[in-house]
């Protein structure tokens, strides 16, 4: 596998329009983007966040793609691009994807990771097939437990530097898909051109760009960035300074509950006396948002916003609260939202783990009035 060292610059046109974000490293290309940015109900792709293990590749020919799907199926297929367009029903779903480590530089003891804090989020529209739908012709043996995900991003010579699965369960999960199309155009370069996997509410390290091949097979994935710390959460509480073994880790699954405020922006002048809206999004990975709470005074009282329901299952809510400041001064303003089993977001930072992972504190900006 190549080191960070052995990984070239981005090509110039991954990086177009992408001048909102703000960039935590370059090989590999990361990058997030601030809350206030993220205020559109459907994120554009310009302000679609970044987030690679590896090169982002070049020359890419969608004429000549093929997606092979093997393993533990009853007949392996090699599929075009216009295959999957012609032979299987096309949808358009509202997905959120969420990179396991967003929140990661609010943990108090460091971690490994880039240091994301809330811009690792995106609410795009992508367009493709069912992978549900491509598995059914590939037919599925009994043995088949997880998928194993490979791209363009590795090669002979380097390896692969992510290769990730999800349990074949969620992999038959309606609303997974093989994406070519975001907010209605082809993906861009930056976004898995041609094919992409899109696995929403889970960490979106498992939607695979840029996708070459789908191996099935009869056991836990055990491919680069699924062993050791990688994508993987303690199955007991841990402090920083406690030893630990692989044992005692397992396979990240759904993302918590957590809240953004992206209106008004941090640091931002607020009209004083008179009535002004604080908005935002909200989502639960495999979950529903059940209501949403909005502090103006650091965590003290809390008041419920209005939410909106999602646009189809895995779209994040959007809610709105209208509020008056009564007095000049600065204001400490915390969201925090509630799931449909009850998980709620901790006001600090989520219990610690060796990856930096999960850390969905609640969302905090500061406003000022007068």
């Amino acid at each position: 596998m190549a080191s960070s060292t052995d990984i070239p610059p981005p090509p110039p046109e991954a990086l177009v329009d992408k001048t909102a974000l703000t960039f935590l490293n370059q090989a590999p290309v990361c990058a997030e983007t601030p809350a206030h940015a993220l205020d559109d109900a459907i994120t554009p792709v310009e302000r679609i966040y970044m987030r690679n293990n590896g090169r982002i590749p070049t020359k890419l020919d969608a004429q000549g793609w093929t997606l092979r799907i093997d393993g533990e199926v009853e007949q392996a297929l090699d599929l075009s691009l216009d295959a999957l367009k012609a032979d299987f029903e096309t949808v358009t779903y509202a997905l959120q994807m969420e990179c396991a480590g967003n929140g990661r530089a609010f943990f108090e003891a460091e971690t490994p990771g880039e240091p994301w804090s809330t811009g690792a989020i995106s609410c795009a529209a992508w367009t493709g097939v069912r992978l549900a739908d491509v598995l059914a012709r590939a037919r599925p043996t009994a043995k088949a437990v997880y998928t194993a995900h490979y791209g363009a991003d590795g090669s002979d010579e380097e390896g692969y530097p992510i290769s990730r699965g999800v349990p074949i369960a969620k992999a038959l999960e309606p609303h997974t898909l093989l994406a070519w199309t975001v907010n209605g155009e082809p993906l861009p370069i930056a976004h898995g051109f041609p094919l992409r996997l899109v696995i929403p509410g889970w960490p979106a390290s498992v939607s695979h760009k840029w996708l070459r091949r789908i191996w099935i097979r009869d056991r836990e994935h055990d491919g680069p960035r699924m062993l050791g710390t990688a994508y993987r959460m303690p199955k007991r509480p841990l402090r920083p300074d406690e030893p630990f073994t692989d044992d005692d880790m397992a396979v990240m699954g759904p993302m918590p509950v957590r809240s953004l405020i992206t209106h008004p922006a941090d640091n931002a002048a607020v009209p004083l006396v008179h009535p002004f809206e604080i908005r935002g999004h909200a989502w639960a990975g495999e979950r529903t948002v059940a209501r949403v709470d909005v502090s103006l005074d650091g965590g003290r009282v809390w008041e419920e916003a209005e939410l909106d329901g999602p646009a189809n299952p895995y779209a994040w809510q959007h809610w709105r609260l209208e509020t008056v400041l009564p007095s000049p001064g600065e204001y400490e303003v915390l969201a925090r939202a509630t799931d449909s089993e009850g998980d709620t977001q901790p006001i600090g930072s989520a219990p610690w783990n060796p990856g930096g992972y999960a850390n969905n504190a609640a969302h905090r900006v500061v406003l000022r009035a007068g």
